[in-house]
């Protein structure tokens, strides 16, 4: 079975490269410019493109001729009202996705001089930026797998035992969970599904993961039709890793 590149093949920015990016609120300005408006200014209140440029220095630097509004690159998103400069946005930005565990609000506010409530706050933002793209995919290869959670009969209490005496044995009246990795990112999304059968686990797959990207499970009969690059561990003859 072919495996994924290891960690030490994986590049990213170092620190340095990240201060050198990003010396100063006005470079850090530009380059979010460049990604939020990628296809050419708009305004974040009303999408339009008919927009100018007034006196430099002002906290909404743009003019929306279609709505009559000042705007700036932060209007419209998870960014808007804040008034950390933009230098320590990128910063944070970068602290926060590449630590595999995130990082806390403590470590933050230490790190790029803001209170702990303001670092708690940026960070809540941060995740809130990336959740809003729907169309986001994670580009694999990516590990899936399912389980269910919940106590053993034998533990509950006795009301709870009644209910579920005539629905079988297994994972019957358990939360069922899917899970995916992002091997070459170490991204992880999991959620709460209904059940584990072929067409839910299949839908989730496909909303989460990019159709070019090898998708990794167990040999669960479940995973045999997935439209993807698949490969799968069998651990029906105690194959794991």
């Amino acid at each position: 079975m072919s495996q994924a590149p290891g960690k030490r093949h994986r590049e990213g920015i170092s620190l340095i490269d990240m201060f050198n990016m990003f010396p100063d609120n006005d470079t850090a300005t530009r380059w979010l410019e460049s990604v939020v408006w990628d296809d050419g200014r708009v305004c974040g209140h009303c999408g339009s493109v008919h927009t100018s440029p007034v006196n430099s220095g002002k906290p909404m630097p743009y003019w929306c001729t279609s709505c009559r509004s000042y705007f700036s690159v932060k209007t419209g998103t998870a960014l808007q009202k804040s008034k950390v400069p933009m230098q320590k946005w990128c910063i944070a930005i970068y602290l926060c996705l590449t630590s595999l565990k995130s990082v806390s609000s403590m470590k933050l506010h230490r790190d790029i001089k803001v209170s702990q409530p303001t670092a708690w706050s940026m960070l809540h933002r941060i995740r809130e930026a990336w959740m809003e793209n729907e169309d986001d995919k994670v580009g694999g290869p990516v590990e899936v797998d399912e389980t269910c959670f919940g106590g053993r009969r034998s533990n509950m209490s006795n009301s709870r035992r009644e209910e579920l005496k005539d629905t079988g044995r297994g994972a019957v009246g358990k939360t069922a969970a899917v899970g995916m990795k992002d091997r070459e990112t170490n991204e992880v999304r999991a959620m709460v599904v209904k059940d584990t059968n072929r067409e839910t686990l299949h839908s989730i797959i496909r909303d989460n993961v990019d159709e070019d990207a090898t998708v990794y499970t167990d040999d669960a009969a479940v995973y045999d039709t997935l439209p993807f690059d698949h490969e799968a561990v069998r651990h029906s003859v105690s194959e794991y890793g």
